[in-house]
């Protein structure tokens, strides 16, 4: 790693100390890759006759895909099936960018450095199978306890429903699990959680 990437494992560390479990996302947390899901949301929209500004991606970090369908197609009032689009992006960013994802070093340097010393989970608004093969891609799959994701819960994030779930699977309080994002809706499910939180990319 970088000084730079050294000094936020090591302040990860430091923030992990006095927590149980650790709740990871995944895209743009663990693994660097939200400009390739940029791309391929907006490689889906262009098939339904949208030129997608990718802004709303950020906005919607960490929604499960079929409400950021949802919410493009609000947006820009063009009417689609939200499972369909969701499907078609997913499958896009499968066959052409999953494989190259990398990992965001100093994020699994610090979850395998934890292992064993706390519970670990991924909760993540994306489809399993993506997610599956993301988490294999960057190395961390057999790391985890726990996977949850987009239609474990009745609600994605910004709910608290996802974060809860991980909690109950792992058996630890909401008090003692300590959330990894990259987004706003990922920190507001925290915090509804009652679990603390950190924003990885502004360490």
């Amino acid at each position: 790693m970088s000084p730079e990437s050294q000094r936020k494992f090591e302040q990860l560390n430091l923030l992990a100390e006095s927590y149980d479990a650790l709740l990871f996302d995944v895209d743009g947390t663990l693994a660097d890759n939200m400009d390739a899901h940029k791309q391929a949301y907006q490689a889906a929209a262009e098939q339904y006759g949208v030129i997608l500004d990718v802004n709303l991606i950020d906005e919607t970090a960490g929604w499960p895909t079929v409400a950021v369908a949802e919410e493009i197609s609000k947006r820009y009032g063009v009417d689609f099936d939200y499972q369909e689009f969701s499907t078609l992006k997913s499958t896009i960013f499968r066959d052409e960018y999953v494989f190259k994802t990398k990992p965001v070093d100093y994020v699994v340097e610090h979850l395998k450095y934890q292992k064993g010393k706390k519970h670990i989970a991924a909760v993540s608004g994306g489809t399993r199978t993506t997610l599956s093969m993301t988490l294999t891609t960057i190395g961390v799959w057999d790391d985890l306890e726990t996977l949850v994701c987009a239609g474990d819960t009745a609600e994605g994030k910004p709910s608290p429903q996802p974060f809860l779930l991980a909690a109950s699977q792992l058996n630890i309080a909401p008090e003692k699990c300590l959330v990894y994002e990259d987004g706003v809706p990922g920190v507001e499910g925290a915090k509804a959680a009652g679990m603390g939180w950190v924003r990885v990319d502004e360490l």
